[in-house]
């Protein structure tokens, strides 16, 4: 009876989005079903729209809210001075750290008493419905909780503003100054093992590598460097926004104690071994999330020809940084419509091309998700596997299972949607083909500078042309700009005109572009803040497939190039030149990105 009541809320709050135009029918069943299906606790409408049906969860939750009359408050208009933030603190601390706790966690923010009446505060949820929020609320003892909506990144902002997260490893570090210069003697033949061990454990070498991964994640850090140095010094860098940042330098410590602890909370990596490269993992639990580190150590040399140096690079998988909605991966009109056209065909291949770092992962992941239902069955085979993708059974790489006999194994594993990490071979390549030719959608990437490389690159893996030319469905190349701060560009009045013109830029184009430059302030990354996606999006029409097809000893790039500008693709510049004109980057990003090109 409690289920049928469950399902009958949602179905009538369901109703109420498809009217107000939030969701349409289609989204609407599929929750209904997915949440129908659930064993046990069954999850809100809101959580499975969000989390496997990729909305956005603002449209939802605000809407969600309205319809229970809520009211809204908008966070982004409410200044935040120190006289609210010690109020707010105030009424935090008038709890037990239990139950305090559990407000911060839940993102519930008391936000001030009401004018009308002293004894009612207003608090603040991004999901004022949820019924658990409501009963923790009231453990801030007034005699009435009014609760509202806020956005949840306006609520965690102001969070953070009145409780700054702290790295208590660093901070243990900074308390200490006592840290001793661990020295093995300067070669292998005299690494006592055991006494480093001990000095290890009696340095503070285990919270600097703890707080390094804890502040790598909090600063959204992509990886971190950790590189021997000179005089026994070691330098870690932190990956942000594509570029390398100096974060700290370690001195008086041997940099092999360094990587020996790296190593020793590492899983699958031999301490002892350092003469071979190694891959290992870690996870830890941050800020109430699963976080996990790719970590690749590989023997570099060193000055003195004795010493078994190491570099040590740990790639972050943060699995909050997924993007599940294609709208946010910033898609330009025709390339996104090609992009779903390709994507929603039942079979065939959709490639993206690009190099380390491109983004390539994480558009087939936002395409994944674009289209996985459970009435379908989608294996992915990468190796490492990066993210976890709901919905999706990942095959698990191993020395006994290797890549190319794990594509083999998914031909008679009954799927209809298959990711291929990487077509790294001409074996690979002819099976994720065959997948697209014989009845399934198959996902790929390859490492090309442009769409149409990537067909020559598949014609030189021996690759027929008539099977490149029907089993491909959209080619895609794409590379990662830097975003300019929104806080402090300024417009470029002094702009060299031949940069832009070198870029493509029509004469007409510059007089009516408003071009802008990086500044910096606290609030960015030396003027630039986050990043952005430019894509060439090669969709095969019967001309490209025809243009293949009679390509003979050799393909034509420029001819498949021409053909797919005439159906106004874009090529990687053309894209960065709107990337320029919409105010978001500079003309330096884009060449630097498409310098190849």
């Amino acid at each position: 009876m409690v289920v049928k009541d469950e399902i009958k809320g949602a179905t009538r709050s369901g109703e109420f989005l498809v009217q107000r135009g939030v969701i349409d029918q289609e989204l609407l069943e599929k929750a209904i079903l997915l949440q129908s299906a659930e064993v046990g606790e069954r999850r809100k409408l809101g959580e499975i729209l969000v989390e496997d049906l990729n909305c956005d969860r603002h449209a939802i939750y605000r809407e969600l809210a309205n319809i229970y009359a809520f009211s809204e408050i908008e966070l982004d208009d409410e200044e935040i001075n120190e006289r609210r933030v010690q109020f707010i603190k105030n009424l935090y601390e008038t709890l037990e750290k239990e139950d305090r706790n559990l407000l911060l966690t839940n993102d519930i923010l008391p936000f001030r008493i009401e004018d009308k009446s002293s004894d009612t505060l207003l608090v603040l949820t991004d999901d004022p419905t949820d019924r658990e929020r409501v009963l923790l609320a009231k453990k801030l003892r007034f005699r009435h909780i009014e609760m509202a909506y806020a956005r949840r990144e306006a609520v965690k902002k102001w969070i953070e503003t009145v409780y700054p997260t702290t790295n208590e490893f660093l901070q243990i570090i900074e308390e200490t100054t006592n840290i001793e210069n661990i020295d093995d003697g300067g070669g292998e033949e005299s690494v006592d093992e055991e006494a480093l061990d001990q000095e290890i454990n009696q340095s503070l070498l285990t919270n600097l590598i703890e707080g390094c991964l804890l502040e790598a994640t909090r600063r959204s850090s992509s990886d971190i460097h950790i590189i021997p140095g000179v005089n026994n010094s070691t330098d870690f860098h932190f990956r942000i926004d594509g570029k390398l940042q100096h974060w700290h330098t370690q001195e008086l410590i041997k940099p092999e104690a360094i990587a020996a602890v790296v190593k020793d909370r590492s899983r699958n990596i031999d301490r002892f071994e350092r003469e071979i490269a190694q891959d290992g993992f870690i996870q830890r639990n941050i800020d109430e999330h699963l976080i996990r580190y790719r970590v690749s150590i590989i023997p570099i040399v060193a000055t003195e020809y004795k010493r078994k140096l190491e570099s040590i690079v740990i790639r972050v998988l943060d699995d909050r940084k997924v993007i599940t909605d294609l709208k946010k991966l910033g898609f330009q009109k025709q390339a996104k419509k090609d992009f779903m056209k390709a994507i929603t065909k039942p079979q065939g291949m959709v490639i993206l091309t690009g190099p380390t770092g491109s983004g390539k992962s994480t558009t087939l992941v936002a395409a994944l998700h674009q289209v996985i239902t459970p009435e379908l069955n989608i294996l992915t085979v990468e190796d490492p596997v990066e993210y976890l993708i709901k919905g999706a059974r990942q095959i698990k790489i191993s020395h006994t299972l290797d890549f190319e006999a794990a594509i083999r194994a998914i031909l008679r594993h009954d799927p209809d949607i298959v990711m291929v990490g990487e077509m790294r071979d001409k074996a690979t390549a002819d099976i994720a083909i065959k997948l697209a030719n014989t009845g399934h959608l198959t996902f790929s990437t390859l490492h090309t500078n442009d769409a149409p490389a990537a067909v020559s690159r598949l014609f030189k893996m021996d690759v027929e042309p008539f099977l490149i030319a029907y089993a491909i469905n959209i080619v895609v190349a794409q590379r990662l700009v830097r975003t300019l701060c929104p806080e402090c560009k300024v417009e470029d009045t002094d702009l060299d005109l031949e940069v832009p013109l070198s870029l493509g830029f029509s004469e007409k184009e510059i007089e009516n572009t408003v071009f802008y430059k990086k500044v910096g302030c606290d609030k960015c990354n030396n003027g630039y803040k986050g990043r952005a996606a430019i894509h060439e999006a090669l969709y095969f029409t019967k001309e490209i497939r025809r243009l293949i097809l009679d390509s003979g000893d050799d393909i034509d790039e420029d001819a498949i190039r021409d053909e797919a500008i005439k159906n106004k693709m874009l090529t990687l510049r053309a894209s960065g030149r709107e990337r320029i004109k919409e105010g978001i980057t500079t003309c330096e990003e884009i060449a630097f990105a498409t310098a190849e090109d």
